[in-house]
């Protein structure tokens, strides 16, 4: 029978868990209740399947001694890190196929710290108070489905009712198709690639991703907004990658420059902490994104822009920080344990980075290349230096062809071993 993980502070929503627990054995799962509440239950709530000094222990800490400090917030994060280590070791016991939680703030956060922290196709289902507004904070890169309550997880009436049993339904429904999932993950499966693209990076993409499907393998296209990347670094840390053909970095650009698309500082780092054979390019390191036009900060006037729809302006690199990225390109690279190439354009980084295009600028591609290669010179980080334009298709085949014997030369000495 699938099994439902079911989350909650049994401390103020006993009367919640308990008619959601029946909720879920009514739908056919199987239930383990565990208690992430700081204070003791009354007597009436349902007794947890694992308990919440269980789910302290966990990580390290004493329940008895976090209630008597009194700090709210040191007892949050430290059930939230005890609760990422339970769920985490239940998945891998095979005893999870699904988690959830209705929760406040401050369950919200430690309920989604733990789901987050499960692989991508993990149902984690979350009824929150906080879904009605930014649920980035709670959400991230992962698959988390998030519900927003309507009235406050506070007793079972005529609204809550109906929100709560939608989510039963929905975590029960989800934990069969997880447990069938389990099954056909057993068997047989296509090597799995993800790949790296933006509107001005597409025709490349596409031209890898055909010859890497003519080659057998299943290829993942992520857009390179920020979440997109995060994505990406979390299907390599969760070991759900062969390879990786990460041909658009602009992200790296927004991270350094302060655009709205960063994917933050650990962009390009889980591939190669996985030893997962990667293949780079500088793709779109000549923009640094921003929304509307009005929305650009005032200290970068006088720089160079395109309005590239009505919500979204690009901004041209300079050589200063074209350098400054290729230096972090080469730092990455050179930090990876496994096999990494990057691949680098000499006719242009993007759509608009070519001879009489908006974002031409020879001057500062070569300073990013230059940096790069200094940065690279005395690792073990292969650098093409390919005279064409990113987009041309004969570049994007020989990154996909490069990589798919990377992947193969991994197996061999996998099976080599």
């Amino acid at each position: 029978m699938a099994t439902v993980v079911l989350v909650g502070t049994l401390d103020t929503k006993g009367e919640e868990y308990a008619w959601l627990r029946e909720r879920l054995r009514e739908y056919g799962s199987d239930v383990l209740l565990v208690d992430i509440g700081v204070l003791p239950p009354p007597a009436h709530a349902p007794a947890a399947d694992i308990p919440a000094d269980v789910v302290a222990r966990a990580a390290g800490h004493d329940l008895a001694a976090l209630r008597a400090a009194g700090d709210r917030g040191a007892a949050v994060a430290a059930m939230a890190d005890g609760l990422t280590r339970v769920v985490l070791d239940l998945h891998h016991q095979g005893k999870l196929h699904a988690v959830l939680a209705a929760a406040g703030s401050g369950g919200s956060a430690i309920a989604a710290q733990a789901m987050r922290a499960l692989p991508i196709g993990v149902p984690k289902v979350l009824v929150s108070t906080m879904a009605g507004g930014d649920v980035a904070p709670y959400v991230d890169s992962s698959d988390l489905t998030m519900m927003y309550s309507v009235v406050d997880i506070s007793g079972i009436n005529s609204v809550s009712s109906h929100i709560l049993g939608n989510a039963a339904a929905a975590a029960a429904g989800m934990a069969r198709r997880q447990e069938r999932s389990y099954e056909e993950l057993a068997g047989p499966r296509r090597k799995v690639v993800a790949a790296t693209m933006f509107g001005v990076t597409t025709p490349a993409v596409d031209a890898a991703r055909a010859r890497l499907a003519e080659l057998g393998y299943e290829v993942l296209v992520f857009h390179a907004t920020g979440a997109g990347g995060r994505a990406v670094e979390k299907l390599a840390a969760d070991g759900l990658l062969d390879g990786v053909l990460d041909l658009t970095t602009t992200e790296l650009a927004d991270e350094l420059v302060g655009g709205v698309l960063s994917a933050g500082p650990d962009r390009l780092t889980a591939a190669g902490a996985a030893a997962i054979p990667q293949v780079v390019a500088p793709g779109a390191l000549d923009m640094v994104n921003f929304g509307p036009a009005e929305s650009v900060p005032e200290r970068f006037a006088g720089r160079r822009f395109l309005v590239h729809n009505p919500t979204v302006t690009l901004m041209r690199t300079t050589a200063r920080e074209m350098a400054a990225l290729g230096a972090m390109l080469g730092h990455k690279l050179a930090a990876a344990r496994g096999p990494a190439e990057l691949y680098w354009p000499l006719r242009g980084l993007s759509a608009v980075d070519m001879t009489d295009a908006p974002f031409a600028d020879p001057v500062a591609d070569r300073t990013g290349l230059d940096a790069l290669r200094a940065t690279v010179c005395g690792s073990g980080v292969r650098l093409h230096e390919v005279d064409a334009h990113i987009n041309d298709a004969s570049f994007a085949v020989t990154m996909a062809d490069r990589l798919h014997q990377m992947i193969g030369e991994r197996a061999a000495s996998q099976a080599a071993r």
